[in-house]
């Protein structure tokens, strides 16, 4: 059916009716949000996640073995404070370890261990002949210490010392074979990267050296 047409005085009253009003104050009004950004708002749910947790700890395990102790103690430290409980607790018990290392160089040096840990913290001091002394000193205390050949080793490498690095990370490397491993990737050694007696060394599944 077709709806009728409404007079004049109908459509004043209906103006008047649906005359927009004022919209009323709420007596308790609801704080405004401002909508903040992705990362803002992933720091606010999330401050420190499993993500985050894990990539720290591993982080902190590389400096850790390339003998970065402050590095790695800084990054454990963060790393156990993160949600997941078993890597925390991992990242405690490595930030124990760094803290008694770093602790020892500040006192008198008496074992080879004592001896090896300074003599690593002069390396990444690029102290390298007051490393190498320390070093020697080591290896006089514990002779058997496969990393305290390496580390040798390494100190002799950066130092240019090209025959006393091979014999020393040789000797590592018959003590513990994964030295072999480990020395492939260390920069420590890329001063004497590409000499044919390191090659033959560290890749000794090549032929034709």
């Amino acid at each position: 059916m077709p709806e009728k047409r409404k007079g004049s005085a109908a459509k004043i009253e209906d103006r008047r009716m649906n005359k927009p009003q004022a919209p009323k104050t709420p007596k308790n009004p609801e704080p405004v949000r401002t909508a903040a950004s992705p990362s803002t708002a992933a720091t606010a749910e999330e401050p420190w996640n499993s993500q985050k947790q894990l990539a720290a700890f591993e982080a902190a395990m590389k400096f850790f073995h390339a003998r970065e102790l402050p590095q790695a103690r800084t990054l454990f430290h963060r790393a156990a404070e993160g949600p997941e409980r078993d890597v925390a607790n991992r990242a405690r018990l490595h930030g124990v370890m760094c803290d008694r290392r770093l602790e020892q160089e500040t006192v008198s040096l008496r074992t080879g261990e004592d001896y090896y840990n300074y003599g690593i913290a002069l390396i990444n001091q690029r102290k390298l002949a007051e490393a190498r002394e320390h070093l020697q000193k080591a290896l006089e205390l514990a002779p058997g210490a496969d990393h305290i050949y390496y580390g040798l080793a390494a100190a002799q490498a950066l130092s240019g010392d090209v025959a006393g690095a091979y014999d020393n990370l040789r000797r590592a490397i018959e003590l513990v074979p994964r030295n072999r491993a480990l020395a492939r990737q260390d920069a420590d050694f890329s001063p004497v990267a590409g000499q044919p007696s390191f090659e033959a060394l560290l890749y000794p599944e090549k032929k034709n050296w």
